[in-house]
């Protein structure tokens, strides 16, 4: 019996595969959990859509990614932090805020997970982020930290 895989099943495959099971195993186990519907033309063609349109989603989020990375290099963020003594920061500059102000400034969204921070930044200066995209893709986020009067 051919069956189209809905989820992840030990031992036999992954979520949307075609696999070859047992008649009793598919019958008895499989389709009436619903972890598997049977492979019949109909859902054969709803599999290959769906493959189809997940495939233009990732080409989608691919260039969306590319075109935030090359946005990336032109822009500078603008932080303002509290000083502390000899120019250090009260605390220091989160991946947060630095997502929050390149929204705010210049209109790019990028989650704060994304941002990769080696060391907390703790002073005033100019900085690189390095930003990972998704895809392989990463950029790099200037941030300009000055003190706030």
């Amino acid at each position: 019996m051919k069956v189209i895989l809905q989820q992840d099943i030990k031992g036999q495959g992954k979520k949307g595969q075609l696999k070859e099971v047992s008649d009793g195993y598919g019958r008895n186990y499989l389709l009436p959990r619903g972890m598997a519907i049977e492979a019949t033309a109909d859902n054969l063609n709803a599999m290959r859509l769906k493959d189809k349109a997940r495939q233009a989603q990732i080409a989608r989020e691919k260039a969306q990614a590319q075109e935030y990375a090359e946005k990336l290099g032109a822009v500078v963020v603008h932080l303002k932090a509290k000083a502390g003594s000899a120019g250090r920061l009260f605390g220091s500059v989160t991946s947060k805020e630095i997502s929050e102000a390149l929204a705010a400034q210049h209109g790019i969204n990028i989650e704060k997970n994304q941002i990769v921070q080696t060391e907390p930044i703790k002073q005033f200066g100019t900085f690189q982020v390095k930003c990972k995209l998704g895809y392989e893709i990463s950029g790099t986020i200037h941030v300009m930290v000055t003190e706030e009067k």
